[in-house]
């Protein structure tokens, strides 16, 4: 992994949008206040797993819609939708 680029946080304010396109393209920052570190930007470390798994619930809750039987219930008037 690189070495994380320390800058401080007026300067990470000022150059925020770039820093964040610096992250993207795989560096990571140490924020510094008074010298002292305060945080890291960092790029995720999911590969893609996030979107992987919302993917997966996905096709699994349309898969598990696609085998149930619609229940029998009464129609409702649009008011009757509406708490008043």
């Amino acid at each position: 992994m690189p070495t994380d680029i320390s800058i401080t946080a007026t300067e990470a304010n000022r150059r925020f949008s770039e820093l964040l396109r610096g992250v993207r393209a795989g560096r990571s920052y140490t924020i510094t206040s008074h010298g002292r570190a305060v945080a890291r930007i960092l790029p995720s470390d999911d590969g893609g797993g996030e979107a992987k798994r919302r993917a997966r619930a996905r096709r699994e809750l349309l898969e598990h819609l696609r085998t149930r039987k619609p229940l029998r219930v009464k129609s409702w008037t649009r008011d009757e939708l509406y708490d008043r």
